[in-house]
């Protein structure tokens, strides 16, 4: 199993596991390679040092069985900082992975947003999940009116509907 750096366009850096170059590259002229935080299809290779996962997560590292005050006159505090770094990325990974599953679950309403949450609001239309564009200020109005709304960025929402 080869494991790649890969990059987005967007500057999101991820890991991908392929059985061998000639996959990777199969996937990735399929597109089939996706950002897992922005869904970005155009990924690059970033330069790395070879890595094979050959025995999977059953054997430590050599340098994580040392005492911490080894580890730090070795250098262990880069490696920290290191570890500490990918641990954000992936929970911001993980993150927009769960707020792309929850959009994609809710009925797109497009333009109709504050209509629609005012009629779920005062149960003029049944209970859902919605999703939708409006203005800030309507975002405001709706707030004030004690319906709560949430702002997302464009890259956690689906160009298409996903029901």
């Amino acid at each position: 199993m080869k494991v790649l750096d890969l990059q987005c366009p967007h500057g999101h850096r991820f890991e991908g596991w392929f059985a061998s170059d000639d996959d990777y590259e199969s996937q990735l002229s399929r597109k089939l390679i996706e950002c897992p935080i922005c869904a970005a299809t155009e990924v690059s290779r970033m330069p790395s040092a070879p890595r094979l996962n050959l025995s999977g997560a059953g054997r430590a590292r050599q340098d994580d069985a040392q005492p911490p005050a080894t580890r730090e006159s070795n250098g262990g505090a880069a490696a920290d900082r290191t570890a500490a770094a990918e641990r954000v990325r992936e929970f911001e990974a993980m993150a927009l992975r769960m707020l792309r599953e929850v959009v994609g679950k809710a009925e797109n309403v497009g333009e109709r947003f504050a209509e629609e949450a005012r009629r779920i609001h005062y149960n003029e239309a049944p209970a859902r999940s919605i999703r939708g564009v409006t203005t800030p200020e309507d975002a405001r109005a709706l707030a004030d009116e004690g319906i709560d709304v949430m702002a997302l960025p464009s890259a956690c929402v689906p160009k298409e509907s996903l029901q």
